[in-house]
C-alpha cells in the first residue's frame, strides 16, 4: 500500500476520533442553550456548535476528496 492511501485512512480515523469525543460536550452545550434564555453564555456556546458542524462538514468534505484522488491515482 502506498503513502497516499495511509495518509487518507489516517485522516479519516483521526477526524472520526475527534469528533465522537467532542460529540458528547457538543450534546451537553445544546442542552444548556434549550434550557436558557438568550444571554452572553448561550451565544458562546452557540458559535461553538456552528464551528464544530463547519468543522464536521468540512473533514467529511476532505474526506470524500482524499478518498476520489486515491481512487483516481490508484486506478486511473
Amino acid at each position: 500500500m502506498d503513502l497516499f492511501l495511509w495518509i487518507t485512512i489516517g485522516f479519516i480515523i483521526v477526524g472520526l476520533v475527534i469528533l465522537t469525543s467532542m460529540k458528547k460536550s457538543m450534546e451537553s452545550k445544546l442542552a444548556f442553550i434549550n434550557s436558557n434564555n438568550v444571554d452572553e453564555g448561550s451565544l458562546k456556546q452557540a458559535k461553538s456548535i456552528i464551528w464544530w458542524i463547519v468543522g464536521t462538514t468540512a473533514w467529511g468534505i476532505g474526506s470524500m476528496i482524499l478518498i476520489v484522488s486515491w481512487f483516481h491515482h490508484h486506478f486511473g
